[in-house]
């Protein structure tokens, strides 16, 4: 099946791998036969993992304070991949138009323009100029 020659301490081996099977083998080294066990190990991945921290309880609370019957005026543009951003275009009062362009970020290698899906009023701008977001995070409130 395969041949391989191995020094250990000065000594040569010449090793044939007859058959392989999950587990074990069966292996020729220099004329004789062994059936070894073969351990196979995990390889752990170099990617990072990103872990996002927990939400606050002051953050949950202010949620759970609006009535059942009362509804959030605020619309939430959340970023739709990773990436950086590189230039924000809008401040907290600025009137914008459905298709004005608010952020510019960079994501999977190209810049990305962040339009107005409506028209409405900036309340508050989450990010900054150079900042890393990730899929999902809050970048501006609307009124």
């Amino acid at each position: 099946m395969r041949n391989f020659k191995f020094n250990i301490r000065g000594n040569n081996y010449e090793v044939e791998i007859l058959k392989l099977e999950g587990t074990s083998a069966e292996i020729e080294v220099n004329g004789t036969m062994y059936q070894v066990d073969i351990e196979r190990r995990k390889v752990e991945s170099k990617t990072p993992i990103l872990v996002r921290s927990a939400m606050s309880n002051s953050v949950l609370k202010g949620d759970a304070k609006m009535s059942a019957g009362e509804k959030s005026s605020l619309s939430k543009i959340m970023a739709p991949l990773p990436g950086n951003i590189i230039q924000v275009l809008v401040k907290p009062s600025d009137k914008v138009k459905r298709g004005d362009k608010m952020i510019i970020y960079e994501a999977m290698k190209m810049e990305n323009n962040l339009l107005a899906e409506k028209d409405g009023t900036v309340k508050t701008v989450k990010v900054n100029v150079g900042d890393s977001v990730l899929q999902g995070d809050l970048l501006i409130e609307m009124e």
